[in-house]
Protein backbone atom coordinates (compact mmCIF):
# COMPACT_ATOMS: atom_id res chain seq x y z
CA UNK A 1 0.00 0.00 0.00
CA UNK A 2 3.09 2.31 0.98
CA UNK A 3 4.51 1.30 -2.54
CA UNK A 4 1.76 2.50 -3.93
CA UNK A 5 0.57 5.85 -2.18
CA UNK A 6 4.42 6.81 -3.45
CA UNK A 7 4.48 6.03 -6.75
CA UNK A 8 1.44 8.02 -7.16
CA UNK A 9 2.67 11.15 -5.99
CA UNK A 10 5.94 10.25 -7.54
CA UNK A 11 4.14 10.83 -11.28
CA UNK A 12 2.12 13.57 -10.52
CA UNK A 13 5.50 15.06 -9.00
CA UNK A 14 6.98 13.77 -12.25
CA UNK A 15 3.92 14.97 -14.51
CA UNK A 16 3.95 18.59 -12.77
CA UNK A 17 7.98 19.35 -13.47
CA UNK A 18 7.92 17.89 -17.09
CA UNK A 19 5.39 19.94 -18.11
CA UNK A 20 5.13 23.16 -16.26
CA UNK A 21 8.51 23.78 -14.83
CA UNK A 22 9.99 25.62 -17.89
CA UNK A 23 6.67 27.10 -19.73
CA UNK A 24 4.64 28.32 -16.32
CA UNK A 25 6.98 28.53 -13.49
CA UNK A 26 10.03 30.59 -14.53
CA UNK A 27 8.24 33.12 -16.45
CA UNK A 28 5.66 33.90 -13.69
CA UNK A 29 8.80 33.67 -10.83
CA UNK A 30 10.59 36.38 -12.85
CA UNK A 31 7.76 38.45 -13.06
CA UNK A 32 6.62 38.41 -9.64
CA UNK A 33 10.55 39.50 -9.07
CA UNK A 34 9.87 42.16 -11.62
CA UNK A 35 6.69 43.23 -9.70
CA UNK A 36 8.61 43.74 -6.40
CA UNK A 37 11.72 45.71 -8.06
CA UNK A 38 10.16 48.01 -10.41
CA UNK A 39 6.82 49.09 -9.30
CA UNK A 40 6.92 51.72 -6.95
CA UNK A 41 6.07 50.96 -3.28
CA UNK A 42 5.34 54.39 -2.54
CA UNK A 43 2.73 54.59 -5.69
CA UNK A 44 0.52 51.28 -4.29
CA UNK A 45 0.19 52.72 -0.97
CA UNK A 46 -0.84 55.89 -2.36
CA UNK A 47 -3.74 54.39 -4.51
CA UNK A 48 -4.56 51.84 -2.07
CA UNK A 49 -4.71 54.27 1.09
CA UNK A 50 -7.46 54.65 3.04
CA UNK A 51 -7.96 58.40 1.79
CA UNK A 52 -8.52 57.00 -1.77
CA UNK A 53 -12.18 55.84 -2.87
CA UNK A 54 -13.30 52.79 -3.28
CA UNK A 55 -14.04 52.72 -7.32
CA UNK A 56 -10.71 53.82 -7.16
CA UNK A 57 -8.69 51.38 -4.80
CA UNK A 58 -10.65 48.64 -4.98
CA UNK A 59 -10.07 47.96 -8.70
CA UNK A 60 -6.36 48.89 -7.91
CA UNK A 61 -6.19 46.47 -5.44
CA UNK A 62 -7.44 43.36 -7.47
CA UNK A 63 -5.49 44.08 -10.42
CA UNK A 64 -1.98 44.42 -8.61
CA UNK A 65 -3.01 41.34 -6.90
CA UNK A 66 -3.47 39.46 -10.10
CA UNK A 67 0.17 39.62 -10.57
CA UNK A 68 1.12 38.57 -7.00
CA UNK A 69 2.08 34.57 -6.83
CA UNK A 70 1.44 33.62 -3.21
CA UNK A 71 -0.11 31.28 -1.40
CA UNK A 72 -2.61 32.09 1.70
CA UNK A 73 0.02 32.01 4.05
CA UNK A 74 2.61 33.97 1.89
CA UNK A 75 0.16 36.62 1.16
CA UNK A 76 -0.54 37.91 5.17
CA UNK A 77 2.96 39.87 4.93
CA UNK A 78 2.00 41.32 2.16
CA UNK A 79 -1.38 42.35 3.02
CA UNK A 80 -0.22 43.44 6.51
CA UNK A 81 3.10 45.71 5.28
CA UNK A 82 0.31 47.50 2.87
CA UNK A 83 -2.66 48.02 6.01
CA UNK A 84 -0.16 49.23 8.05
CA UNK A 85 1.48 51.19 5.64
CA UNK A 86 -1.92 52.77 5.11
CA UNK A 87 -3.84 51.09 2.84
CA UNK A 88 -7.22 50.66 3.18
CA UNK A 89 -8.93 47.84 5.10
CA UNK A 90 -10.80 47.45 1.89
CA UNK A 91 -8.22 47.06 -0.55
CA UNK A 92 -5.77 45.32 2.16
CA UNK A 93 -8.41 42.41 2.12
CA UNK A 94 -8.80 42.15 -1.63
CA UNK A 95 -5.21 41.44 -2.01
CA UNK A 96 -5.13 38.87 0.91
CA UNK A 97 -8.03 37.21 -1.62
CA UNK A 98 -7.14 37.44 -4.94
CA UNK A 99 -3.39 36.75 -4.96
CA UNK A 100 -3.74 33.50 -3.41
CA UNK A 101 -6.89 32.91 -5.33
CA UNK A 102 -6.66 34.07 -9.00
CA UNK A 103 -3.03 35.10 -9.48
CA UNK A 104 -1.86 35.05 -13.28
CA UNK A 105 0.39 31.67 -12.11
CA UNK A 106 -2.42 29.96 -10.87
CA UNK A 107 -4.90 31.40 -13.60
CA UNK A 108 -2.24 29.82 -16.33
CA UNK A 109 -2.03 26.59 -14.82
CA UNK A 110 -6.16 26.48 -14.48
CA UNK A 111 -6.59 26.81 -17.98
CA UNK A 112 -4.01 24.80 -19.35
CA UNK A 113 -5.37 21.63 -16.83
CA UNK A 114 -8.99 22.46 -16.48
CA UNK A 115 -10.07 24.82 -20.13
CA UNK A 116 -10.63 27.95 -20.47
CA UNK A 117 -14.34 28.18 -19.53
CA UNK A 118 -13.05 27.29 -16.15
CA UNK A 119 -10.16 29.85 -16.39
CA UNK A 120 -12.49 33.04 -17.18
CA UNK A 121 -15.17 31.94 -14.45
CA UNK A 122 -12.28 31.35 -11.58
CA UNK A 123 -10.94 34.64 -12.95
CA UNK A 124 -15.10 36.77 -12.71
CA UNK A 125 -15.72 35.29 -9.86
CA UNK A 126 -12.63 35.73 -7.51
CA UNK A 127 -12.98 39.41 -9.02
CA UNK A 128 -16.78 39.55 -7.86
CA UNK A 129 -16.07 38.19 -4.51
CA UNK A 130 -13.02 40.51 -4.10
CA UNK A 131 -15.19 43.81 -4.29
CA UNK A 132 -17.83 42.35 -2.17
CA UNK A 133 -15.20 41.00 0.68
CA UNK A 134 -13.64 44.83 0.36
CA UNK A 135 -17.36 46.47 0.69
CA UNK A 136 -18.02 44.12 3.61
CA UNK A 137 -14.73 44.69 5.60
CA UNK A 138 -15.16 48.61 4.78
CA UNK A 139 -18.57 49.26 6.16
CA UNK A 140 -18.66 46.51 9.11
CA UNK A 141 -15.03 48.31 10.15
CA UNK A 142 -15.94 51.94 8.94
CA UNK A 143 -15.52 53.60 12.46
CA UNK A 144 -12.28 52.01 12.72
CA UNK A 145 -10.88 53.22 9.35
CA UNK A 146 -12.40 56.74 9.74
CA UNK A 147 -10.03 57.08 13.17
CA UNK A 148 -7.55 55.74 10.75
CA UNK A 149 -8.17 58.03 8.22
CA UNK A 150 -7.94 61.57 9.83
CA UNK A 151 -4.53 59.86 11.78
CA UNK A 152 -2.59 59.54 8.08
CA UNK A 153 -4.26 62.36 6.89
CA UNK A 154 -2.63 64.50 9.61
CA UNK A 155 0.39 62.81 8.76
CA UNK A 156 0.48 62.39 5.17
CA UNK A 157 3.40 64.48 3.08
CA UNK A 158 1.88 67.16 0.61
CA UNK A 159 2.95 66.80 -2.95
CA UNK A 160 2.28 65.27 -6.43
CA UNK A 161 1.12 61.00 -6.27
CA UNK A 162 4.28 59.16 -6.80
CA UNK A 163 5.17 57.27 -10.43
CA UNK A 164 3.84 53.56 -10.43
CA UNK A 165 6.02 52.61 -12.91
CA UNK A 166 8.25 53.78 -15.28
CA UNK A 167 8.06 53.27 -19.18
CA UNK A 168 10.63 50.85 -20.03
CA UNK A 169 9.42 49.13 -16.89
CA UNK A 170 5.94 48.44 -18.18
CA UNK A 171 7.78 47.46 -21.65
CA UNK A 172 9.38 44.57 -19.16
CA UNK A 173 6.78 43.61 -17.55
CA UNK A 174 4.71 43.39 -20.52
CA UNK A 175 7.37 41.39 -21.96
CA UNK A 176 7.15 38.81 -19.27
CA UNK A 177 3.60 38.54 -19.16
CA UNK A 178 3.54 37.64 -23.06
CA UNK A 179 6.53 34.96 -22.05
CA UNK A 180 4.09 33.33 -19.34
CA UNK A 181 1.40 33.36 -21.41
CA UNK A 182 1.83 32.65 -25.01
CA UNK A 183 3.33 29.02 -24.56
CA UNK A 184 -0.02 28.00 -23.40
CA UNK A 185 -2.68 29.99 -25.77
CA UNK A 186 -0.51 30.08 -28.71
CA UNK A 187 0.26 26.28 -27.96
CA UNK A 188 -2.86 24.31 -26.85
CA UNK A 189 -2.29 21.32 -29.13
CA UNK A 190 0.60 19.31 -30.16
CA UNK A 191 3.90 17.94 -29.04
CA UNK A 192 5.21 20.12 -25.47
CA UNK A 193 7.96 20.43 -27.55
CA UNK A 194 6.56 23.50 -29.21
CA UNK A 195 5.34 25.30 -26.35
CA UNK A 196 9.20 25.41 -24.95
CA UNK A 197 10.11 26.79 -28.83
CA UNK A 198 7.59 29.94 -27.97
CA UNK A 199 8.68 30.31 -24.30
CA UNK A 200 12.39 29.83 -25.51
CA UNK A 201 11.56 32.75 -28.27
CA UNK A 202 9.90 34.89 -25.69
CA UNK A 203 12.36 34.52 -22.86
CA UNK A 204 14.94 36.13 -25.61
CA UNK A 205 12.60 39.03 -26.35
CA UNK A 206 12.25 39.76 -22.21
CA UNK A 207 16.50 38.99 -21.50
CA UNK A 208 17.53 40.62 -24.56
CA UNK A 209 15.14 44.22 -23.74
CA UNK A 210 16.28 43.80 -19.94
CA UNK A 211 19.65 43.66 -20.77
CA UNK A 212 19.53 46.72 -22.70
CA UNK A 213 17.09 48.69 -21.03
CA UNK A 214 18.71 48.23 -17.26
CA UNK A 215 21.56 48.57 -15.49
CA UNK A 216 23.46 45.31 -14.48
CA UNK A 217 22.46 46.48 -10.52
CA UNK A 218 18.67 47.03 -11.56
CA UNK A 219 18.91 43.06 -13.18
CA UNK A 220 20.55 41.57 -10.36
CA UNK A 221 18.57 42.79 -7.82
CA UNK A 222 15.38 41.45 -9.95
CA UNK A 223 17.28 38.33 -9.93
CA UNK A 224 17.33 38.23 -6.87
CA UNK A 225 13.73 38.93 -5.88
CA UNK A 226 12.82 35.81 -8.52
CA UNK A 227 15.04 33.65 -6.37
CA UNK A 228 13.67 34.80 -3.52
CA UNK A 229 10.35 33.73 -4.72
CA UNK A 230 11.51 30.74 -6.07
CA UNK A 231 13.03 29.20 -2.97
CA UNK A 232 10.16 30.25 -1.06
CA UNK A 233 7.39 28.70 -2.96
CA UNK A 234 8.81 25.88 -5.54
CA UNK A 235 9.87 23.63 -2.62
CA UNK A 236 5.62 24.11 -1.72
CA UNK A 237 4.89 23.38 -4.75
CA UNK A 238 6.86 20.02 -5.00
CA UNK A 239 5.94 18.93 -2.07
CA UNK A 240 2.19 19.71 -2.26
CA UNK A 241 2.20 17.99 -5.97
CA UNK A 242 3.46 14.90 -4.36
CA UNK A 243 0.92 15.16 -1.85
CA UNK A 244 -2.22 15.63 -4.59
CA UNK A 245 -1.26 12.34 -6.07
CA UNK A 246 -1.22 10.43 -2.72
CA UNK A 247 -4.52 12.06 -1.79
CA UNK A 248 -6.22 11.16 -5.12
CA UNK A 249 -5.30 7.73 -4.55
CA UNK A 250 -6.86 7.34 -1.46
CA UNK A 251 -10.40 9.17 -1.75
CA UNK A 252 -12.62 7.07 -2.58
CA UNK A 253 -14.22 7.74 -6.05
CA UNK A 254 -18.01 6.96 -4.49
CA UNK A 255 -17.06 9.29 -1.27
CA UNK A 256 -16.50 12.24 -4.14
CA UNK A 257 -19.32 11.44 -5.99
CA UNK A 258 -21.88 11.27 -2.90
CA UNK A 259 -20.79 14.57 -1.45
CA UNK A 260 -18.92 16.79 -3.68
CA UNK A 261 -21.35 15.53 -7.59
CA UNK A 262 -23.27 17.66 -8.95
CA UNK A 263 -24.65 21.15 -8.52
CA UNK A 264 -26.57 21.27 -4.98
CA UNK A 265 -25.93 24.07 -2.42
CA UNK A 266 -24.94 21.28 0.50
CA UNK A 267 -21.83 19.78 -2.20
CA UNK A 268 -20.65 23.45 -2.73
CA UNK A 269 -20.88 24.46 0.96
CA UNK A 270 -19.16 20.92 1.21
CA UNK A 271 -16.07 22.30 -0.87
CA UNK A 272 -15.78 25.16 0.18
CA UNK A 273 -14.98 23.99 3.87
CA UNK A 274 -12.93 21.50 2.91
CA UNK A 275 -10.84 24.25 0.51
CA UNK A 276 -11.00 26.84 3.42
CA UNK A 277 -9.70 24.66 5.97
CA UNK A 278 -7.04 22.25 3.89
CA UNK A 279 -3.79 24.63 2.39
CA UNK A 280 -2.88 24.59 -1.07
CA UNK A 281 0.46 26.00 -2.44
CA UNK A 282 -0.40 28.12 -5.34
CA UNK A 283 -0.98 26.00 -8.59
CA UNK A 284 -1.43 22.24 -6.58
CA UNK A 285 -5.43 22.83 -6.29
CA UNK A 286 -5.84 22.65 -10.23
CA UNK A 287 -4.27 19.40 -10.49
CA UNK A 288 -5.88 18.12 -7.51
CA UNK A 289 -9.51 19.60 -8.39
CA UNK A 290 -8.52 17.84 -11.87
CA UNK A 291 -8.16 14.30 -9.92
CA UNK A 292 -10.85 14.65 -7.78
CA UNK A 293 -13.58 15.93 -11.00
CA UNK A 294 -12.09 12.91 -13.10
CA UNK A 295 -13.77 10.75 -9.96
CA UNK A 296 -17.22 12.74 -10.12
CA UNK A 297 -16.99 16.06 -8.66
CA UNK A 298 -19.07 18.73 -9.92
CA UNK A 299 -17.62 21.50 -11.78
CA UNK A 300 -19.49 24.02 -9.12
CA UNK A 301 -17.97 22.47 -6.35
CA UNK A 302 -14.63 22.59 -8.55
CA UNK A 303 -15.31 26.18 -8.51
CA UNK A 304 -15.60 26.72 -4.79
CA UNK A 305 -12.23 24.55 -4.28
CA UNK A 306 -10.15 25.96 -6.76
CA UNK A 307 -11.03 29.27 -5.11
CA UNK A 308 -11.17 28.83 -1.57
CA UNK A 309 -8.63 26.03 -1.47
CA UNK A 310 -5.44 28.84 -2.55
CA UNK A 311 -7.30 31.58 -0.72
CA UNK A 312 -8.29 30.13 2.71
CA UNK A 313 -6.54 27.77 5.28
CA UNK A 314 -6.34 27.19 8.47
CA UNK A 315 -3.06 28.70 9.09
CA UNK A 316 -4.33 31.76 7.18
CA UNK A 317 -7.19 32.03 9.57
CA UNK A 318 -5.15 32.28 12.44
CA UNK A 319 -2.45 34.23 10.87
CA UNK A 320 -4.93 36.58 9.99
CA UNK A 321 -6.49 36.58 13.77
CA UNK A 322 -3.39 37.68 14.87
CA UNK A 323 -2.40 40.27 13.08
CA UNK A 324 -5.90 42.01 12.51
CA UNK A 325 -7.63 40.77 14.83
CA UNK A 326 -10.28 37.90 15.90
CA UNK A 327 -12.99 40.09 14.73
CA UNK A 328 -11.41 40.78 11.06
CA UNK A 329 -10.73 37.15 11.06
CA UNK A 330 -14.38 35.71 12.15
CA UNK A 331 -15.55 38.81 9.45
CA UNK A 332 -13.45 38.01 6.37
CA UNK A 333 -13.95 34.17 6.85
CA UNK A 334 -17.25 33.61 6.95
CA UNK A 335 -18.25 36.22 3.86
CA UNK A 336 -15.90 33.84 1.75
CA UNK A 337 -17.13 30.56 3.27
CA UNK A 338 -20.76 31.86 2.28
CA UNK A 339 -19.74 33.94 -1.13
CA UNK A 340 -18.31 30.65 -1.99
CA UNK A 341 -20.70 28.72 -1.31
CA UNK A 342 -23.29 31.04 -3.48
CA UNK A 343 -20.89 30.98 -6.31
CA UNK A 344 -20.13 27.54 -6.69
CA UNK A 345 -24.25 26.64 -6.55
CA UNK A 346 -24.53 29.67 -9.11
CA UNK A 347 -22.15 28.52 -11.44
CA UNK A 348 -23.15 24.89 -11.59
CA UNK A 349 -26.55 25.69 -12.22
CA UNK A 350 -26.29 28.31 -14.55
CA UNK A 351 -23.14 28.68 -15.98
CA UNK A 352 -21.31 25.33 -16.72
CA UNK A 353 -24.65 23.80 -17.27
CA UNK A 354 -26.18 26.02 -19.86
Amino acid sequence: MINELLEAGGLALWDYVALHVLTCLIPAFLLAGAMVTFVSKEAIIHYLGAATSKLRSFPTAAGGSFFIAACSCTVIPVGSGLYFGGAAIGAAFILLWVAPAANILALTYTGTILGTEMLVVRLVTALLMAFIVGWVMSFVFRREEAERLATMQAAAPAGEAPRLVSRSDLILLGLLIVSLLAPNYLIQHGPYWHKVVVWLVASVAVFGYAWHAKSKDELKDWLNESWWFVRTIFPYLLIGVFVVGVITRLIPQAWVQEWLGGSSLSAAFFATLLGSVSYFATMTEAPFVDSLMKMGMGQGPALTLLLTGPGLSLPNWLAIARIFGPKKAFVYVTTIIILGSFAGWFAGNFIFSA
